[in-house]
């Protein structure tokens, strides 16, 4: 199986499961509904898409305001396990 990092179900960190719910997910998962949170609370940077502002949720996860989409994928790496 080529992709078998990407479905090996991990723990995400407490400041994830906030945003994420409880896992264990694969890393997909993840990506999927932090984005499913992303649009629901409407945190695309309205003059760049690219960027996701954070909420209080989001922001111990990112440790800062603000983070392209390919700084996401990598912060929210530090927070599974």
């Amino acid at each position: 199986m080529a992709n078998a990092a990407f479905a090996k179900p991990l723990t995400p960190s407490p400041e994830l499961e906030a945003v994420v719910g409880a896992g264990p997910y694969p890393r997909t998962e993840v990506v999927k509904k932090l984005w499913e949170y992303i649009k629901k609370h409407n945190l695309q940077n309205p003059k760049n898409k690219r960027n996701i502002l954070a909420d209080d949720k989001l922001r111990p996860v990112f440790g800062k305001d603000e983070v392209t989409m390919f700084e996401m994928t990598k912060l929210v790496s530090n927070h599974l396990s």
